[in-house]
């Protein structure tokens, strides 16, 4: 069982920043794919992008050059930085765990059995 909670989301302007945190909690494992996903009201979740336990980073392309997503593993922590921000970034970000040895090209919400309770971010025009 991994428990993920998730922090950092809030209100910004466009063309700002934010960082979102990922605290995993549980037995993490060695193998495993974590990934970022995204929700705008009334859209389906969307994959933003995932690391691996090799730290192998995969992104949509909606998010390249701006979103990057690193870990801590010694605070088994996920982070994801996202610059240059636009207004149709706009959802509540979710982090979500696998236990698999690669992340899946692209990731999909059904690939990820851990969720945590996501955390809203707003981008002002």
């Amino acid at each position: 069982q991994v428990q993920l909670v998730e922090s950092g989301g809030g209100s910004v302007q466009a063309g700002g920043s934010l960082r979102l945190s990922c605290a995993a909690y549980g037995y993490p494992g060695s193998s495993y794919c974590m990934g970022w996903f995204r929700q705008a009201p009334g859209k389906e979740r969307e994959g933003v992008g995932a690391i691996d336990s090799t730290g192998t980073t995969r992104y949509a392309d909606s998010v390249k050059g701006r979103f990057t997503i690193s870990q801590d593993n010694a605070k088994n922590t996920l982070y994801l930085q996202m610059n240059s921000l636009k207004p149709e970034d706009t959802a509540m970000y979710y982090c979500a765990y696998a236990y698999r040895l690669r992340c899946p090209v692209p990731p999909s919400k059904g690939d990820f059995a851990y969720w945590g309770q996501g955390t809203q971010v707003t981008v002002s025009s």
